[in-house]
């Protein structure tokens, strides 16, 4: 995931990724075709270039995710944002912070989600504002509340607390809601072999698992709940360091550079380590998934399958 999430990759031209998917379908045509010799080379190059189409291209439509909405554009894009909302004292700028901050994950949860099943965009508008709505209603009630506790000066203080409970609570219900989608429809179970399960009939939802939708979609939540821990843990926790803290006292005006360097590198090294909590191709076991998965027979074995696959998406 650190080689997933790396911002280089937004640097890949147009020309570069057409270049690499090119290069990884002549390597499947000569595969199937017996005719290709690998090298350490060859090897190293193909790794790459599969890195940089896994990393622009979406895994179930082929199409090329906008640089802001890849993990690879998660920290440089969002990261300032964070530090903006870090870095709020009052109401007003809480808001609007969280309202970017939230509208911004919202589209990376979009375009990173499994997109075996379509989504309208009368429901993609409904799921948006469900999510951010939720957001700006977490935020503010925060914010109000620490205002009507406390005095002002101790209430400026504790307004940049608000912003952690705020972005954990609000990531996850952004999450759920621009996702839930997939519980209602299903996605497909996969073969050892990452293809679609076969099934008998015609219908559009028969190889498709509720079960199996929800489990990613809970798993992504959870990994979007304890994303925001690094980043406002790590810097105050850093910055609370003898040495730190004597140079900011000798340099105030260093304090507000470095955090936002501290930040910036929590966040680089908090988004792959959360992701990479649960595989993006996860198993699930046949006695875990509806009762019409669970007695298939596997055509390359012809025995019942031991294991399905699913993507959870990022």
């Amino acid at each position: 995931m650190l080689l997933a999430c790396d911002p280089s990759l937004l640097l890949c031209t147009d020309a570069t990724l057409a270049k690499s998917r090119q290069m990884l379908e002549d390597a499947d045509a000569d595969a199937a075709s017996s005719s290709h010799s690998t090298t350490p080379a060859r090897s190293r190059a193909l790794w790459e270039a599969q890195r940089i189409v896994d990393g622009a291209l979406h895994p179930d439509t082929g199409e090329i995710i906008p640089r802001p909405f890849r993990m690879s554009g998660y920290v440089p894009y969002n990261g300032p944002i964070c530090v903006a909302m870090i870095a709020s004292t009052s109401t007003p700028s809480l808001l609007f912070w969280a309202w970017a901050n939230q509208s911004h994950n919202a589209l990376v949860n979009y375009y990173n989600r499994n997109a075996s099943a379509p989504m309208s965009n009368e429901t993609l508008l409904k799921s948006y504002s469900a999510a951010v709505g939720s957001a700006m209603v977490v935020a503010l009630g925060l914010s109000t509340a620490v205002q009507r506790t406390y005095s002002p000066a101790r209430a400026k203080q504790l307004m940049k607390y608000i912003a952690f409970p705020s972005a954990v609570v609000a990531s996850s219900l952004n999450c759920y809601v621009v996702r839930s989608p997939e519980i209602a429809t299903g996605i497909p179970l996969l073969d050892p072999r990452g293809l679609p399960i076969a099934m008998e009939t015609n219908s559009i939802h028969t190889n498709t698992s509720n079960i199996a939708a929800r489990k990613g979609v809970e798993a992504t939540t959870f990994t979007r709940a304890i994303l925001s821990a690094p980043v406002y843990f790590f810097p105050p926790l850093l910055l609370g360091l003898p040495r730190l803290q004597q140079l900011v006292a000798k340099h105030p005006a260093v304090r507000v550079p470095l955090t936002t360097f501290l930040v910036l590198v929590s966040f680089g090294v908090g988004l792959p380590a959360t992701i990479a909590i649960f595989p993006q191709v996860a198993p699930i076991q046949p006695c875990e998934v509806e009762p019409k998965f669970r007695h298939l027979i596997d055509p390359a074995t012809q025995k019942p399958y031991e294991v399905f696959y699913y993507n959870k998406g990022l």
